[in-house]
């Protein structure tokens, strides 16, 4: 694992001590993973994946455990329409973050984490509240074609 990979694992584990909570080596291990991943990963590719790479498989009702903590912690990021994982891509950074939409490719099954300002959110808030409808979950999820799959890509 690279130096950059290390940093980031290190201040996951400080956001961890922060709340209370540790970042154990088997949610490392997930989280390093997801990480060094070239997109989402479903519970069950990250189950084979561990053993391939550690050498060590894992029951698949401890995997969803230790995902839905590392969420919780707000080091992972899950896809509710495809029921996949992801990194957070701003697990280093210092600063107050957008509310996180995501950007699902569904030709390549690619996926871009994009930020979507806050007053976008409150109005979205105030046109559900106005049907008497209260938003849970923050997070949205696009479904399209990326500028690759499109054939618009730029050069």
């Amino acid at each position: 694992m690279n130096g950059a990979y290390e940093n980031i694992l290190n201040k996951a584990s400080q956001q961890c001590r922060d709340r209370g909570e540790r970042l154990t080596p088997k949610r490392e291990r997930l989280l390093a993973l997801l990480l060094e991943a070239d997109g989402p990963k479903s519970a069950y590719d990250l189950i084979a994946e561990h053993e391939q790479v550690y050498g060590e498989s894992l029951a698949a009702m401890s995997v969803y455990r230790m995902l839905n903590f590392l969420v919780e912690a707000g080091l992972v990021h899950k896809l509710a329409t495809t029921n996949q994982f992801l990194a957070c891509s701003h697990i280093s950074c210092d600063h107050a973050h957008e509310v996180p939409q995501f950007l699902i490719c569904d030709d390549c099954h690619g996926v871009e984490e994009v930020g979507m300002q806050r007053n976008l959110l409150n109005e979205l808030k105030a046109s559900a509240a106005k049907v008497g409808f209260t938003m849970g979950g923050q997070q949205l999820e696009l479904h399209g074609r990326c500028q690759k799959c499109s054939g618009s890509e730029t050069n």
